[in-house]
């Protein structure tokens, strides 16, 4: 099987029109899903082809030869030398607010047009028909041909994170235009499908995490409430298995699904709601999480989940504002080093802080009675009170340390690799080093209404880092010497 049956495409053809630009990228994207669709349908139902079927991913492809710098205030939409960038892209129709405003600063910046073509990069079967929910990939094995041998297949030894680890060697000295390639979100898009029970679309530009059901029931009424107020602005709330209301009394359709992080979304016009994610408890957990969301481009995710409080001055109930991290979580050391330091982002700790003010009441010196800002320990082992205290206790208390999870460590620092503004709010249930374990009964009233204020503070943080101009949220601190001009 030699010959190599593809479909017709236009030339290559230069943009100073953003919108315009994205507009032919998905026609070219539509182009060759439909192509690789259309075939795949036709080799399941009649005799399999004889030749091979190949589509490929459209690129953007950007050029400069000018050293001349630009703003230097801006983090985003510039290169730093001159080249020939590109980007492959997958989903143009999902990602086009994102494209429109990345290309639009890309040539207002450099004065110079894009060039949209088809890359040499070809589109895995699997992720073409995706979109067809009455098409089902079959196993190896299970259809007449040799699945491989007909079409493209996904690659794990090119999906990879090269690009955001600093690892990336250019190709023909091409530089890379985004942080990740196509096939690479395409694979976090079919897994973020799979875990959390909800599709891609639905997800909003601002994430929650927690590592607690009971958020996902008080997230639930506020969801409600924003729907019965018309001047909200938020206008449908998704639960797993799509299930979409729009009216804050409609009840929600049972769809049978369990997925393993149970996934919610308060809905705003450009996705700029809310969208909280129950990942359970561990490192892993959250480092797959935030590895399949990072290629959505999110402004901001925070974790808002329950701690072991370290000091003796704690309350049950309290809250923990994260300023550092002790990295003993492990599941990131391959792709960042434990020398890497994880720093508090300004702007999320003022949206916190104001966010705990504006829900508590309290302010100044009276805030310091519920909150203590300091040190999170994120750690591997869910039941580390049973080892030896002499050893991890000591390290907790060298690094000052106020407080211990399974998450928030590996959620900041996926932030950080992943250029994704990230920050921690977290709510002591639990002092073991006080003979205060988390047992049944332990709970006051005073633990019990600040978990119930919790996510409210999560939310409004939210709704206060949205007001906030993405130049200003998505800051230099960020980026790193060499970097993509995509956010």
């Amino acid at each position: 099987m030699n010959r190599i049956l593809s479909p017709d495409s236009p030339p290559a053809e230069k943009f100073t029109d953003a919108t315009k630009a994205v507009e032919h990228l998905i026609m070219l994207y539509r182009q060759a899903t439909g192509f690789l669709t259309e075939h795949f349908q036709k080799s399941m139902d009649d005799a399999p082809p004889a030749t091979r079927i190949r589509a490929f991913y459209p690129e953007i492809r950007f050029t400069t030869s000018s050293y001349a710098q630009v703003d230097s205030r801006l983090s985003f939409g510039h290169v730093s030398t001159p080249g020939t960038y590109a980007a492959t892209i997958t989903r143009p129709d999902l990602f086009r607010n994102y494209l429109i405003q990345q290309i639009d600063l890309l040539i207002e910046n450099h004065r110079q047009p894009v060039v949209i073509d088809v890359s040499d990069t070809p589109i895995p079967v699997h992720f073409a028909v995706s979109g067809d929910a009455a098409i089902t990939i079959p196993h190896d094995g299970a259809a007449d041909f040799t699945l491989r041998d007909v079409f493209d297949v996904p690659d794990l030894s090119t999906t990879n994170d090269d690009i955001v680890n600093g690892t990336y060697s250019p190709a023909n000295g091409v530089g890379a235009l985004a942080p990740f390639t196509a096939q690479r979100v395409d694979y976090s898009l079919a897994r973020l499908a799979h875990y959390t029970a909800t599709d891609p679309d639905h997800f909003q530009c601002h994430v929650l995490f927690t590592n607690y059901q009971f958020y996902v029931t008080e997230f639930e009424e506020y969801a409600r409430a924003m729907l019965r107020d018309p001047d909200s602005g938020y206008t449908s709330f998704v639960s797993t298995g799509n299930a979409e209301i729009t009216d804050g009394d409609a009840p929600l359709p049972d769809t049978g699904k369990t997925p393993q992080m149970p996934t919610y979304h308060l809905k705003r016009a450009n996705g700029s709601g809310i969208t909280l994610v129950n990942i359970g408890v561990g490192p892993s957990n959250a480092k797959t999480a935030t590895d399949h969301i990072a290629v959505l481009r999110p402004h901001a995710w925070l974790m808002v989940g329950h701690c072991a409080g370290l000091r003796n001055t704690q309350q049950l109930g309290d809250f923990v504002l994260a300023h550092a991290y002790l990295r003993e979580d492990h599941v990131l050391d391959d792709d960042l080093p434990v020398w890497v330091p994880i720093p508090a982002l300004a702007e999320i700790q003022i949206a916190l802080e104001d966010a705990v003010e504006q829900v508590t009441q309290l302010e100044g010196y009276e805030l310091k009675r519920i909150m203590r800002t300091g040190t999170v320990a994120t750690i591997d082992n869910r039941n580390w009170e049973l080892r030896d205290q002499s050893g991890p206790v000591q390290r907790l208390s060298q690094s000052r340390a106020v407080a211990l999870d399974m998450e928030s460590a590996t959620i900041a620092a996926n932030g950080y690799r992943f250029r994704v503004p990230y920050g921690t709010l977290l709510c002591v249930s639990d002092k073991p080093l006080h003979g205060e374990l988390k047992l049944p009964g332990m709970a006051s009233g005073f633990y019990k209404t600040q978990v119930a204020r919790h996510l409210m503070i999560g939310i409004r943080a939210m709704e206060l880092l949205r007001d906030m101009p993405l130049e200003r949220l998505h800051s230099r601190k960020l980026r790193s010497f060499d970097e993509t001009a995509f956010l």
